[in-house]
């Protein structure tokens, strides 16, 4: 089963799990398991109409998702798939 690493900041919605295997052949599918089994990330990670939020970054074992299919891109049954929200601030 794929797995999703889930980022610190995020683990409060996931019981504490720092990777929580998911069910799905595309990211996608394997994304809408993930917030099924845990619900309040669903806020977090998509907007009013369904989407990703543009500063949640997907990678897939060491790519974007965004270089490759996007959220239809296949997953196979040891892939890795890493949350990564953006991180915004400074002077």
């Amino acid at each position: 089963m794929p797995v999703i690493r889930i980022p610190t900041p995020l683990r409060s919605y996931t019981e504490s799990q720092a990777e929580v295997q998911v069910k799905g052949q595309t990211v996608a599918e394997a994304m809408e398991d993930l917030v099924h089994v845990h619900p309040s990330l669903r806020t977090h990670l998509y907007n009013g109409t369904g989407q990703l939020r543009p500063f949640v970054n997907l990678f897939l074992n060491e790519d974007n998702v965004k270089d490759l299919e996007g959220m239809q891109t296949t997953l196979g049954p040891n892939d890795r798939l890493m949350l990564i929200p953006s991180i915004a601030g400074g002077r």
